[in-house]
């Protein structure tokens, strides 16, 4: 995306995008419906953050989710109608896409009262960047100039700062990136990119157990493994200042327990229902049920980097075992129809979403199935595995999906569960998957990019499979490299069909947004994202 005047042709069309997949329909609009209490703070289920809570260090719900709060960069995307909304930026101008000004707003502080100033981002890309601090999400900044002299492939930095940022001022910095990128303002709305304190370089380590942000939400406690504990901000100078007093994030083990919790008031807001409680939730909890799209894909990944996977022939084997799997009837009946089949590697209402990019791979077809894993040699034992965290509520569709293998190819398949969503994260992320994972991705930004080149391209970040193709990465870069988005997202389509060809994962099914919330609450709605929108909830005075 580009900011300058020539450009706000390509920001309306982005908006078009994400209005599409915003707050969609549900059997509830969240309204208020009476007092509320602008102090009281309400509880919303969670899992244990993977990582210390720092900003390019989370990828995945129970860091990001808090980490959201805590934090705000240059732009964000507004829930109402999806638009790209500022928030510390003022403005962000570029003719070429390739080389940005970025103006700050004045005003804005970190929790501790100290400014947020141009050297408070470029400072907090650099570290991030860094190879040497070993962030998860350092690869969000390969775009700037000077990355890989802080990041280099192999060996150590030789530079502490990318030659890409330049303070100019307080509240003026510059971006050069080492190519044009058409949707670049599109990810600054990443929490990769959020500004940090001065205090946090004194020791990383520390802060990331006590974050000091600047967002709506300071930090007030982490007990481990319970909860963790945010209080609004009062000196928050974004448009969306929290009409509550806080929030709780509440770990549970078994989203079976969250639940019950909620219906009975003792939970006040859920993001996603159990597959158990799926036929029953609407009855339960009435106009606080909650149905809508969202921008979510849940796919399972083979593990290419062990040898069992290698070789031209496994791909076969990967698209028998795809064409195995009954979706229809496994999102109909298990997932009570929460969950629409896939037929590609990126949820619909992203731009340049394209309808059965996966083709023949991705319909039922037991017959094909078989003889396409007997044609690429079979796997190790005639068995895989599916590494999956329970507390996620994932078991049924993972038997399910076994099930519908073992059927159709006679492959044994089980389920690998993992007590929580950290420690399955902790094997995925180090590489110690045997078989098959559990990879579902949720959106960070509304277009194709995001699932395809963040998910899959050569030692991304969330490349989870360890999947390296020289063609997808030579198509992601042609489509990186064009001048508007809609011609971005048009040849990211033909990167996305060469997974068709390598199969690296399985798209299972698009994710809706089946939440709900408790009696305690009101005004209660959820982005495309699958968050609630939590600055607006308000807790019902008592």
């Amino acid at each position: 995306m580009r900011g300058a005047s020539q450009a706000k042709w390509v920001v309306a069309a982005v908006a078009v995008a994400l209005a599409a997949t915003a707050c969609g329909s549900s059997s509830s609009d969240g309204a208020s419906s009476g007092p509320a209490n602008a102090q009281g703070t309400f509880s919303y289920q969670s899992s244990e953050p993977q990582n210390p809570l720092q900003p390019a260090n989370a990828m995945e719900v129970g860091g990001g989710r808090v980490i959201k709060n805590l934090f705000k960069g240059l732009v964000d995307y507004d829930p109402s109608n999806g638009q790209l909304r500022n928030q510390v930026a003022d403005k962000i101008e570029t003719t070429d896409a390739q080389n940005y000004t970025v103006t700050l707003k004045s005003g804005w502080t970190f929790h501790d009262g100290t400014p947020v100033t141009a050297q408070s981002f470029v400072d907090a890309w650099n570290w991030s960047a860094n190879t040497k601090n070993n962030q998860i999400n350092s690869d969000w900044f390969s775009d700037i100039q000077g990355y890989d002299a802080v990041h280099p492939d192999k060996g150590d930095p030789t530079a502490e700062t990318m030659s890409g940022l330049k303070v100019v001022d307080d509240t003026h910095f510059t971006i050069a990136l080492t190519g044009p990128v058409s949707y670049f303002e599109y990810k600054l709305g990443y929490t990769a990119f959020s500004p940090l304190p001065k205090v946090f370089y004194t020791d990383p380590a520390k802060y990331g157990q006590s974050p000091i942000g600047n967002g709506p939400y300071k930090f007030v406690s982490w007990e481990h493994n319970k909860a963790i504990t945010l209080a609004a901000y009062g000196n928050y100078a974004g448009v969306d200042k929290p009409k509550n007093g806080g929030i709780v994030f509440k770990n549970y083990a078994q989203p079976e327990a969250a639940y019950k919790d909620l219906v009975s008031d003792n939970l006040d807001v859920l993001d996603q229902v159990d597959p158990s409680d799926l036929a029953s939730y609407k009855n339960d909890l009435g106009d606080r049920a909650v149905d809508q799209p969202q921008g979510a894909i849940q796919n399972i990944s083979f593990s290419l980097y062990q040898d069992s996977w290698k070789g031209q022939d496994k791909a076969k084997v990967r698209q028998g075992l795809s064409m195995a799997i009954d979706r229809d009837t496994i999102t109909k009946t298990v997932l009570n129809g929460s969950r629409q089949p896939a037929n590609s590697w990126v949820a619909p209402g992203a731009m340049g979403y394209k309808d059965n990019t996966c083709g023949e791979a991705c319909t039922y077809d037991p017959a094909k199935a078989k003889q396409l894993v007997t044609e690429g040699g079979g796997v190790p034992g005639n068995k895989i595995t599916v590494l999956y965290n329970a507390d996620g509520g994932h078991k049924e569709w993972v038997d399910a999906v076994c099930n519908s293998i073992r059927q159709a190819t006679g492959v044994e398949c089980v389920g690998d569960p993992k007590p929580d969503f950290k420690s399955a994260r902790d094997l995925v992320k180090n590489k110690k998957v045997d078989g098959l994972m559990r990879t579902g991705w949720v959106q960070d930004y509304p277009l194709n990019a995001n699932f395809l080149r963040d998910v899959y391209g050569t030692g991304a970040a969330a490349n989870d499979a360890g999947y390296s193709s020289p063609e997808f990465d030579k198509l992601a870069a042609e489509a990186d490299k064009a001048t508007t988005v809609e011609k971005t997202a048009e040849l990211y389509q033909q990167a996305e069909a060469q997974l068709a060809k390598d199969m690296p994962s399985i798209p299972l099914w698009y994710y809706k947004t089946t939440a709900g919330y408790s009696k305690n609450v009101q005004n209660v709605k959820y982005d495309s994202f699958g968050d609630p929108v939590f600055t607006q909830v308000e807790v019902k005075q008592k």
